[in-house]
């Protein structure tokens, strides 16, 4: 091999060798902004209700002709999770089994209630593809509009009293989680308990 291609390998060996080393130094980084980086509750919209207040009381009908009061206090002393949904959204359907886990193993016991409205037929093959029976799922437009379910999907946490404790956009099984610190922590969402420790930092 000549002298110049000699030279090319060498100079080849001395761009792999510092590519390697901007990678590994990018990737530190990356932890270390991760680690600064603060986590994200729930978004809470701005129609949404007010921690601390009681909850709207709706009456509704699930999808198997059972009464419920949606919004009032708990004869079994259980917390309510009402996730709005929708058959057609993609992400309402990939909370699902977060939504089951929290039904089984959340202590104190929370009672999760799906809610939508609309064609009555298409909420019964949903609940039918996606095994959705455990839920109580209702369909009242009133129920959305008086949580203010402007987008989806959308939860309201209420406690044992019928109280609103964390409410917001939901997204991934962190957002479902945060409603819960939320509400450990008496604030409105977790974003807000962030955002007031910034300000005090500051």
């Amino acid at each position: 091999m000549t002298m110049a291609g000699w030279i090319a390998i060498t100079g080849l060996w001395v761009v792999v060798v510092c590519l390697a080393l901007v990678v590994l130094a990018l990737a530190r980084q990356i932890g270390v902004l991760h680690e600064r980086v603060q986590p994200f509750g729930a978004l809470k919209l701005a129609q949404a209700l007010n921690a601390g207040q009681p909850a709207p009381v709706v009456d509704v009908l699930d999808m198997n002709g059972t009464h419920h009061r949606i919004g009032a206090a708990s004869p079994q002393g259980k917390d309510a999770l009402i996730v709005f949904v929708s058959p057609s959204c993609p992400v309402c359907k990939s909370l699902l089994p977060s939504l089951r886990s929290i039904r089984r193993r959340e202590r104190p016991p929370v009672e999760v209630v799906l809610a939508s409205d609309g064609s009555r037929l298409e909420h019964a093959d949903f609940i039918a593809t996606e095994g959705l029976s455990e839920f109580i799922y209702v369909l009242s437009e009133p129920l959305g509009l008086a949580y203010g379910a402007g987008r989806l999907p959308y939860a309201v946490l209420l406690d044992a009293a019928g109280i609103v404790r964390a409410s917001g956009l939901v997204n991934s099984r962190e957002h479902l989680d945060s409603l819960f610190e939320a509400k450990e922590r008496g604030v409105a969402s977790l974003q807000q308990h962030l955002d007031a420790a910034s300000r005090e930092v500051a």
